[in-house]
């Protein structure tokens, strides 16, 4: 099974940035384009089929509520989509603590519309991870066994604040929240690459996603540690529509790992992250 564990798929109306930025240089232009309807809403058939092609079995689709960065991509936006291809896609929610409150509570709404894991985007909601405005979500998905992925790294989107990217704030967090499964999205992206590293190998409930990162760049990113040494704890991400699922899956199979290992990286390893890719989608 080939995972892609970190997708955006906004309606283009809520945007607050323009298209061509928010797809960027990489991104598979024309493709996405005929994905949408005159209303700038994703048409689910397309999005299923775009993916479906580019041979990617599940689909986490990240909803992100940051007026101050890229605007409204809210998780009822999410919903016809795994309505029509309840197989591909799952749900990843997201709070704001400039937006919601209090944040337990929509952690818990944005679950009970079936979302598999919680994400949080300092960088673009102006909040430093380790906040303990944050830590009600925190409890939450450690009290519903579900993990968390925070944003690592700088972002290119005006309003960004890149300082609360840097890893080592996780650290806090992780000390706080014995057995919180998290997930370090774009692996420590820019300059931090080696923090995030560091505390995937030495933090059994830490892992590194992927999206963003060129996989032909990976070995030079985690050159410190060996990138045969972070993969165990590595998972497939395109930070689509940034990146073409196809093109990303066919470069990390050749960056030489082991078949396990491989698989590991493209699926795997996220089915043990995320249960809820293996269960139906379920609404309360």
């Amino acid at each position: 099974m080939i995972v892609d564990a970190h997708v955006h798929v906004a309606h283009l109306a809520r945007l607050k940035v323009p298209w061509e930025q928010w797809i960027g240089p990489a991104g598979p232009v024309d493709e996405w384009a005929a994905c949408y309807d005159s209303d700038g809403a994703a048409i689910p058939e397309k999005v299923s089929g775009f993916f479906a092609a580019a041979g990617v079995d599940r689909v986490l689709l990240f909803c992100e509520y940051s007026p101050k960065a890229t605007g409204w991509q809210t998780v009822e936006d999410m919903l016809p989509l795994v309505d029509a291809d309840a197989e591909r896609f799952r749900i990843v929610a997201n709070v704001n603590p400039h937006v919601h409150h209090p944040v337990a509570r929509e952690v818990d709404r944005q679950l009970d519309l079936g979302a598999v894991a919680l994400k949080v985007h300092p960088v673009h909601a102006g909040i430093a991870p380790n906040d303990a405005q944050l830590y009600p979500a925190y409890a939450r998905c450690l009290e519903r066994g579900v993990p968390v992925i925070v944003h690592t790294g700088p972002s290119n989107f005006p309003g960004a604040t890149a300082r609360y990217g840097d890893p080592v704030l996780l650290d806090d967090v992780l000390r706080d929240f014995p057995g919180l499964t998290v997930v370090l999205a774009h692996g420590g992206r820019g300059w931090s690459y080696e923090a995030a590293a560091s505390l995937a190998l030495t933090r059994d409930d830490l892992w590194l996603d992927l999206a963003g990162l060129p996989p032909r760049k990976l070995p030079s990113y985690y050159e410190r540690f060996g990138f045969e040494r972070v993969a165990p704890k590595a998972i497939f991400g395109t930070d689509s529509p940034a990146a073409h699922p196809a093109r990303n899956i066919a470069a990390v199979r050749a960056l030489g790992l082991d078949d396990e290992l491989t698989a590991g990286v493209l699926g795997e390893h996220a089915r043990r992250v995320y249960p809820g890719l293996d269960i139906p989608p379920q609404r309360v």
